[in-house]
């Protein structure tokens, strides 16, 4: 994320998060391929904060990312970045990106899996850093906003989970009876790639199951609308005032449910 593409908005808002944050490299293995995720957090925090999966968009765990896990950790959380792809794929440009996020989005057990895994390494770090272990959540965007509703999905005890600009299809819209938490999507109204019959589909499966959901549609944003570098009108493109009102949406839900017992 280059910062100098941010808004007075934006600035304002990681201010905080700006100082002496700490992003550190954490390898783990899936049935013994090697991963690489990040830890995000701010060092002089000693209180405990909540935790958060992060799942990235389709280019995984990149500086872009981790810039952005900054950006929302600040002083409220401890953020790990998934590496949903293995250590030895790291997408450079949109093509390897989308070879590599087809391949996952293709086999969701395997998406669930390794969401699964990185919420597994999450909760491995209490003791290590000022971590509340029973105050866990996801939050994913694009690739990685249908990656955090595929692991809700599979029944996990998180507390929450948040999708910005994500995919909201699935397979089997049975198994959203599965869910056990909130569920929050963030979503741009004008979003190409996340078309009104895929929106309509979702809130009928959300419904059909109970869920205690809500989809949130901002006029005038497209895909991708938290990313600085998303510049492609009319497609993928940065909406800063969104963003803003999106970060604002998500932190709101997670001061909700994690000051549950």
């Amino acid at each position: 994320m280059n910062k100098l593409l941010l808004s007075p908005f934006l600035l304002a808002f990681c201010t905080s998060a700006a100082a002496e944050m700490v992003s550190r490299p954490v390898p783990y293995e899936i049935d013994g391929k090697p991963f690489e995720g990040a830890l995000v957090y701010d060092d002089t925090q000693k209180s405990q904060r909540p935790g958060l999966v992060m799942v990235p968009n389709w280019l995984g765990v990149s500086p872009a990312a981790t810039e952005q896990a900054k950006l929302i950790a600040g002083q409220r959380y401890v953020i790990f970045i998934a590496d949903m792809y293995g250590k030895d794929i790291r997408p450079s440009n949109p093509d390897e990106a989308k070879a590599a996020a087809t391949a996952v989005r293709g086999d969701r057990a395997l998406m669930r899996k390794r969401a699964q895994a990185a919420v597994d390494v999450l909760k491995a770090q209490d003791g290590q850093v000022a971590l509340a272990p029973g105050k866990l959540g996801a939050i994913g965007f694009c690739f990685g906003g249908g990656s955090i509703l595929e692991l809700a999905r599979s029944g996990s005890p998180l507390k929450g989970f948040v999708s910005f600009h994500g995919n909201l299809d699935t397979p089997d819209p049975a198994d959203a009876r599965q869910i056990k938490a909130p569920i929050l999507v963030l979503h741009g109204a004008d979003d190409p790639s996340v078309p009104k019959a895929q929106v309509d589909a979702f809130q009928a499966e959300m419904t059909a199951a109970k869920v205690d959901w809500q989809l949130v549609s901002y006029g005038g944003a497209v895909h991708s609308f938290t990313d600085p570098d998303a510049n492609v009108p009319g497609r993928n493109q940065y909406h800063p005032a969104v963003t803003l009102r999106a970060y604002k949406a998500m932190n709101d839900l997670f001061d909700e449910v994690f000051a549950q017992p």
